[in-house]
């Protein structure tokens, strides 16, 4: 009997009953299929037809190379839509609207669509005399609403630098900063008129984006101030890369630079866990979150690939130079997109959270985080006040006081997320965490503090839990250098009705000792 393929199957299944397929599979462009945790995770869940959509690769090169390759294929065939190339060239000479947003919208679609940068420059410059950055996050997010791919929104995200910053996508973002000084007299010179083309991307009344820049500067300057350690990540981070990028364009040897570049990790990890699902879920401003975290997962899977290689080719420094670039591109974003929001949106007791969740990461590029003063004595105060008695928590096996259980579930060897069926974060137990929970993640979706790329994961877990498909999903996974499992478990009641998700994370590395084969036995 020939191999019989079932697209209806996860990808998982189908690796396990054909492994030849993770190299057919990553030659079409489905790369994430040679890395194992992540064909044990969302392999399990994703099938081919999914997976195509997701990547934005045509399923009928997929088809046609596994036929290729020997397989007879079964399952839900997917349906395949008209060709559009007529109307995407139709759409280049199409007059923009008066809309300044969807005027951007039309150059970010048209370079989207591969059409040549100067050409579209050309037209871009004909318009505008220069654009505010809120306008292009506007516009990006506007593209993810109607539709557009989130991979095809990330690509826009690096290509517009070099149509908004510099003549050719080659120019140096290094000179970004002499465009954004002509940017800001340019401003003062036309304010009035600037007012009127301003956005608001928050549903808050009270986000005043004339002063973005004048709020954010005044929270850098704020010794402590959560963007006061960003911003000083980012200036050691920027003479990291200084140095960094004219060697790997040498082609010479910068191992040592990849090593600490790579602590960016850890500076794109608090962003991931303290701005963006704040923005997204309380401001409702999706656009930086969504594409920007993208962009941070995959400069950081780079990094990280090109360290374990040993082979130092002509094209393993040219895929250094380029992930390097992004990183400085990176900078930029942050400093004139996503901080000046942040700035005009987040409330004093949110700085203040972020500044005291911010104590649980490691430091990046020898930056110590300074003690932000009005944060502290305010945590102080709260502790003077005191709290309320505690009282008890009876349960059928017992009864404990609220003090007494506390330290209980702040006792035992794992890390311990509880989400109620709503999808709420509702409970962490205290303690030093690998997996970093921040206390104003509390009450908030669970799927908000997720990176894009593995929120279907949770939603399609959680979804199972809901209809009793499944009761329990076990990852093994290193971190740091350590073998962890996490498990993620549906919780019922008696009568078995869905209460709600909870998350185990335990370090494995002890029960090595005791199952691993001893070899020094004679």
């Amino acid at each position: 009997m020939g191999k019989v393929l079932d697209l209806s199957k996860s990808v998982h299944d189908l690796v396990k009953e054909y492994p030849e397929l993770v190299d057919i599979m990553a030659k079409l462009g489905f790369t994430e299929i040679t890395k194992k945790a992540m064909l044990n995770s969302v392999g399990r869940i994703m099938t081919i037809p999914k997976g195509a959509a997701t990547k934005n690769i045509p399923m009928p090169t997929v088809i046609a190379a596994l036929i290729q390759n020997g397989f007879e294929l079964t399952g839900a065939m997917p349906t395949f839509g008209k060709d559009t190339q007529e109307s995407k060239s139709d759409e280049k000479s199409v007059q923009p609207q008066e809309n300044t947003t969807e005027q951007l919208k039309s150059y970010l679609k048209r370079l989207g669509e591969g059409e040549d940068l100067e050409s579209v420059r050309k037209d871009f410059a004909e318009k505008f005399e220069h654009v505010e950055a809120s306008e292009i996050m506007k516009a990006e997010q506007e593209l993810l609403a109607e539709g557009t791919p989130l991979q095809e929104v990330q690509r826009l995200c690096d290509v517009h630098s070099a149509l908004f910053h510099g003549a050719t996508k080659e120019e140096q973002i290094a000179n970004a900063e002499k465009a954004v000084e002509a940017s800001l007299a340019k401003e003062k010179q036309a304010e009035a008129a600037e007012l009127a083309r301003k956005i608001q991307v928050s549903t808050t009344p009270n986000a005043n984006y004339n002063n973005k820049k004048e709020r954010a500067k005044e929270l850098v300057e704020t010794v402590g101030h959560p963007l006061h350690t960003f911003t000083a990540e980012n200036e050691a981070l920027a003479k990291l890369l200084a140095e960094a990028i004219p060697a790997a364009k040498n082609n010479e040897n910068i191992d040592e630079y990849l090593t600490k570049i790579r602590e960016v990790s850890i500076h794109y990890a608090k962003k991931g866990d303290l701005f963006y699902p704040l923005l997204k879920v309380r401001y409702e401003i999706s656009g930086p979150s969504d594409v920007m975290w993208t962009v941070d997962d995959e400069i950081r899977d780079e990094l990280s690939a090109l360290v374990k290689e040993t082979e130092h080719t002509p094209e393993w420094y040219a895929r250094v130079d380029a992930v390097l670039k992004r990183v400085d591109e990176m900078i930029y974003k942050e400093a004139n997109i996503l901080f000046p929001i942040c700035a005009v949106n987040f409330t004093d007791a949110e700085w203040k959270s972020i500044y005291q969740d911010a104590k649980d990461y490691a430091e990046c590029f020898g930056v110590t985080g300074a003690r932000w003063e009005a944060a502290e004595v305010e945590k102080e105060a709260q502790k003077q006040a005191g709290s309320i008695t505690d009282g008890e928590v009876v349960m059928p096996g017992g009864h404990m006081s609220v003090a007494q259980l506390t330290a209980l579930l702040n006792t035992l060897p794992i890390e311990i997320t509880f989400v109620d069926a709503d999808n709420i974060n509702r409970f962490f137990n205290e303690g030093p965490k690998v997996f970093k929970r921040p206390q104003m993640a509390i009450d908030r979706e669970v799927f908000s503090c997720h990176p894009p790329k593995i929120e279907p994961m949770v939603r399609a877990i959680i979804d199972d839990f809901r209809n009793n498909r499944r009761d329990s999903v076990p990852v093994w996974m290193e971190k740091g250098g350590k073998t962890m499992l996490v498990t993620y478990m549906a919780v019922r009641d008696r009568k078995g009705t869905y209460m709600g998700t909870v998350e185990v994370v335990q370090d494995m590395e002890f029960a090595k000792e005791h199952f691993l084969p001893q070899t020094d036995h004679k």
